[in-house]
């Protein structure tokens, strides 16, 4: 998942737990400012920390996989 991608997901797992931006920004300590441009893609970088909290807040973890790869994140030719 791209940066891009992760803000409009949060977005999303927020609306559907029925939860505002202000309450949001309040269980995990970030501003709704910063809250509403995460979830509109305009934030160029957020922590991993960060969005854990934001996650955690939300009943939801990140998952971390670590590939096996030679070439920055491009498959090795025995993992296609």
């Amino acid at each position: 998942m791209q940066l891009y991608e992760i803000g409009p997901k949060i977005k999303e797992l927020r609306k559907n737990k029925k939860i505002t931006q202000e309450s949001l920004s309040k269980l995990s300590g970030i501003s709704r400012v910063t809250l509403g441009k995460l979830e509109r893609g305009e934030v160029s970088s957020v922590s991993i920390k960060t969005l854990d909290i934001i996650l955690d807040a939300l009943s939801y973890e990140i998952d971390i996989k670590y590939r096996n790869s030679n070439s920055f994140g491009l498959p090795a030719l025995d993992e296609l």
